[in-house]
């Protein structure tokens, strides 16, 4: 995984964020979110590949959080 802070639509993602460890999918909601940020503030809007990987993100989180009930 990047040290980056952001991670930008060229950067490499997991395929399976269920493989992802809890706080390595921590950080990579992070570096989405931050770079999600920048696009809104730079462009205008974000990338959609941006945003599509927020949405798996959010949706693992949910996943997770479901598994543990």
């Amino acid at each position: 995984m990047t040290e980056k802070l952001h991670l930008t639509p060229d950067d490499a993602f997991p395929d399976d964020l269920s493989k992802v460890g809890d706080r390595e999918l921590q950080v990579l909601d992070s570096q989405v979110q931050r770079q999600l940020d920048y696009e809104y503030v730079a462009e205008g809007e974000p990338n959609p590949e941006t945003e599509f990987r927020h949405y798996d993100l959010d949706e693992e989180f949910g996943e997770r959080d479901n598994r543990n009930d």
